[in-house]
């Protein structure tokens, strides 16, 4: 991972004409394995149940949106609602927030149709975000206490905020979806 940010603020250095080389490049890294982390059906109870009860539900129901979506994290908490079709069922996530930088159409579930339903009658009509911040007009910058306490209450271990989307893959592809049809809600090229 060092050796993966020395590259790039190399490769920032020479593109600003700081350098004229990158000293890392050519240096052999090490394979990096893939995580494969997702939620038992007792784990992600505990979690619902820690979701439920800790007193920031903001910040709980952009966990639960992104549980029921499989979005990235960062797209849960930019979200605004303009962006959410809430009668055709659809999330429509603009360009400049989506890892691959096009517009994706996510269909929602009933229940994340319900939540969102839920929050917009509770919303405050000034903020245009899903998931107001502190600072008036917006969004959660970030979720880092928040997640370290919910894991730490729900007792989970070795499981980050991104393990959220292998979670819904996974329950995706055991009721019976293709990996495709997976990849693409998850926003997968490939």
């Amino acid at each position: 991972r060092t050796l993966a940010l020395l590259s790039k603020m190399f490769a920032l250095s020479v593109r600003w004409g700081w350098r004229y080389d990158n000293p890392a490049t050519g240096v052999e890294r090490f394979p990096e394995n893939k995580r494969h982390r997702w939620l038992s059906d007792a784990e992600l109870a505990r979690l619902v149940a820690a979701l439920n009860e800790h007193p920031n539900q903001n910040a709980a129901n952009a966990i639960r949106l992104q549980l029921l979506t499989g979005a990235r994290i960062g797209e849960v908490l930019t979200a605004k609602w303009v962006d959410f079709d809430l009668n055709r069922g659809v999330w429509i996530k603009p360009s400049h927030h989506t890892k691959q930088k096009r517009t994706e159409h996510l269909p929602l579930s009933g229940v994340a149709i319900s939540l969102l339903k839920t929050m917009r009658c509770e919303a405050e009509t000034s903020n245009p975000h899903v998931f107001p911040g502190k600072v008036p007009g917006q969004p959660i910058k970030e979720l880092k206490r928040f997640w370290k306490a919910i894991t730490s209450a729900a007792e989970i271990t070795n499981y980050r905020i991104h393990d959220n989307r292998h979670t819904h893959a996974s329950h995706l592809v055991s009721s019976g979806l293709s990996l495709p049809v997976v990849g693409r809600i998850l926003g997968h090229t490939n």
